[in-house]
């Protein structure tokens, strides 16, 4: 194995036998190294599989005017978030958390700590990945002394939320954020009740909602063929859901300017009966 591109003395870029890019650390690893020379392996501590082309300039930029302790705790964080979350972590969320660690951790010595308006949402509709957050906080604690406050939790979530838009922008995040908020507004004052966050119905609600606010993001569009019969028959079936969906579907029109499909509004109907029919059921026993 050998080196590419020299970021420091303890952290070096290389190929892996696949030729893909990785990111190779270890202490004293490129001291009075080059690039062509060959890496020690008995100095090779941690290495990352780069899969996302110009991740690896990037990151050589930061490491410009980044302390090195930062890039190994984004490290150990994302290590910890790979082991706890299901879904795949793009590798451009490498260089944001470490970027954002430094940043956060230099406001905070400074006296600045900012508040994050989303702290409340992204704690209750991303419980996995704030529960992570709040982790990754100890891990920081430990390592530089310095306890950042929950808003920074609810930051470095929205960081591995956003890493499901694979390589969209911060902004991408939060507008799923608020999205998903906002639609679940929407149902709990048409029906005027409070939904029930612990039950499967709203985990599988909130799912949905993500992907459906993702696809929005990514201005996907549903290949699925409309089935006019069983729009009709949940139409007639479940008349209130049904009006709930197509409120979502005017709010969706007027502040995003998209036309959900009909498939869609089947979807949404169909899942907000499923988490209004159990406070029905509550509340006529």
């Amino acid at each position: 194995m050998k080196i590419t591109k020299v970021l420091n003395n303890n952290v070096v870029m290389s190929k892996s036998e696949s030729d893909q890019e990785i990111v190779v650390m270890g202490r004293g690893l490129a001291f009075q190294k080059k690039v062509g020379d060959v890496i020690d392996p008995s100095k090779i501590e941690k290495t990352f599989v780069l899969e996302t082309s110009g991740v690896a300039n990037k990151l050589a930029e930061l490491m410009k005017e980044t302390p090195e302790i930062y890039l190994d705790l984004s490290y150990k964080i994302l290590e910890l978030a790979k082991s706890q979350l299901t879904y795949k972590l793009d590798d451009y969320l490498y260089v944001a958390l470490t970027d954002h660690l430094s940043f956060a951790i230099t406001r905070h010595k400074n006296g600045i700590d900012l508040k994050n308006p989303l702290l409340w949402e992204i704690r209750r509709y991303y419980k996995q990945e704030f529960q992570v957050a709040l982790k990754a906080l100890d891990m920081v604690e430990a390592v530089t002394g310095v306890r950042l406050a929950e808003d920074e939790a609810a930051s470095i979530a929205l960081h591995f939320v956003n890493s499901q838009l694979s390589g969209e922008n911060m902004a991408a995040a939060v507008q799923v954020t608020e999205m998903v908020n906002n639609i679940l507004t929407i149902v709990k004052y048409f029906f005027k009740i409070e939904l029930d966050e612990n039950t499967i119905n709203y985990e599988r609600f909130l799912t949905h909602l993500r992907f459906f606010a993702i696809r929005f993001i990514r201005k996907e569009k549903s290949d699925y063929m409309y089935d006019s019969f069983l729009y009709e028959q949940v139409k007639q079936k479940y008349g209130d859901a049904f009006q709930c969906a197509e409120r979502i579907a005017a709010y969706i029109a007027k502040n995003y300017d998209w036309e959900i499909s009909n498939n869609e509004i089947i979807y949404l109907t169909l899942h907000i009966c499923r988490i209004t029919n159990r406070h029905k059921l509550d509340h006529s026993s």
